[in-house]
């Protein structure tokens, strides 16, 4: 168990002072690449516990060591710092200070939790090791962890296992789901152009009309996951968007396409990448048009490893108890760029309960706002991960 310390000297100093933090974060929210003063603050602070502090990898992160006894294991604990470009719709004093950015995944938890494992860890000093402590950018559609370790994260920081933790609205709050194997989907992305004959609409028989092609395209790639794919694995076709013409009398010269793929198997992302190549050849030959596709390979699906769930698995169920911790849960098919950092090194991402989801609280709502009273749940959960993981497990 933690040391009692932690509970009845340490934490209820720490967690007012990280709770301030975060909602200093919330209230100053910065986009992908761009999270300098967050980055900053973050830098400082590790440097205030006088931890060694690398700052400028992927641009605004922040890499921040610390060892103690004699033991070369090392582990990596990862936390996200980049807001949304959404428009904040709450009125408590810690909104969004910048009309159109807003914190609505919590990652402004994540660093502020992380923040207070570094202070607990860097006072109880009773692991044997190395803990790099990852604060990472542009998490939200940029791959920043895909940035991070193509420029040497594990080459200048090498490193056994690396954990992540993301909030989850609906689980209950100070709970955990840890599930080994495919815990978030691979997203990839596609847009698609049809090329006919444009002409009067009262005349269609002197066109090629890219409007009846597009449509038949709708339905074959809508098929592709009920007929193609094994129904054991999990995977989203989905069109969401289609743009033709302007104008009643006229059937239109092009047509676009676009949408999203989620897998959770690698094979099956490139068993309908395809499958989406073949039926638009098909559709192109049938309907006389021609059909360019630009497919784009997005977020790896993100896969947790066997030993290092194990590690994240006791963790939580010392901090919680067996009962508070899932280990059964269904795989999301959002994504997460911790997916790269997984490919790189064993690693495990867990969920940390947030709570009901009643006014709103869901992920990336503009009504979303990160539950602080988890925060010493998920300190305590980082400063045990860190005693398991460097001890008894590897």
């Amino acid at each position: 168990m933690l040391q009692d310390d932690v509970f009845s000297t340490l934490l209820p100093t720490l967690v007012p002072k990280i709770t301030a933090f975060r909602r200093d974060i919330h209230a100053h929210p910065e986009l992908a690449f761009d999270e300098h003063r967050t980055a900053e603050k973050v830098a400082d602070y590790l440097a205030s516990l006088g931890l060694e502090v690398h700052r400028g990898l992927a641009r605004t992160g922040v890499v921040a060591k610390l060892s103690l006894g004699t033991s070369h294991r090392a582990i990596g604990l990862r936390a996200d710092m980049d807001a949304l470009p959404l428009r904040e719709m709450n009125t408590f004093p810690h909104h969004s200070q910048f009309d159109g950015k807003m914190h609505a995944c919590g990652h402004d938890g994540h660093t502020a939790m992380l923040l207070g494992a570094a202070a607990a860890l860097s006072t109880l000093r009773n692991f044997d090791g190395t803990v790099y402590f990852i604060f990472q950018p542009a998490e939200e559609h940029e791959g920043g962890g895909r940035v991070m370790v193509e420029e040497g994260l594990f080459e200048r920081f090498p490193m056994e296992r690396v954990f992540g933790l993301h909030n989850w609205p609906g689980l209950p709050a100070g709970s955990f789901g840890v599930t080994e194997g495919p815990v978030m989907a691979g997203t990839d992305h596609f847009d698609i152009t049809l090329t006919g004959h444009g002409g009067h609409a009262a005349m269609p028989h002197q066109t090629v009309d890219v409007v009846v092609a597009g449509s038949a395209l709708v339905q074959a790639l809508q098929s592709l996951v009920s007929r193609e794919t094994d129904p054991l694995d999990a995977a989203v076709v989905s069109v969401t968007r289609f743009h033709a013409g302007h104008a009643d009398n006229v059937l239109p010269e092009t047509a676009q396409l676009g949408g999203t793929v989620r897998t959770l198997n690698p094979v099956v992302q490139d068993a309908l990448e395809a499958a989406m190549r073949r039926v638009c050849e098909g559709i192109a030959a049938t309907y006389r048009v021609s059909i360019d596709m630009h497919y784009e390979r997005g977020y790896p699906p993100t896969i947790n490893a066997t030993d290092a769930t194990a590690i994240a698995r006791e963790a939580a169920q010392q901090v919680v108890g067996t009962q508070a911790v899932q280990t059964q849960l269904r795989p999301s098919m959002g994504a997460e760029d911790f997916a790269y950092i997984a490919l790189a090194v064993p690693a495990c991402y867990v969920w940390l309960g947030n709570g009901p989801t009643a006014g709103g609280c869901m992920l990336h709502s503009p009504h979303y706002d990160f539950n602080d009273e988890i925060i010493a749940t998920g300190i305590r959960y980082w400063v045990r991960l860190a005693q398991v993981a460097l001890t008894s497990f590897i």
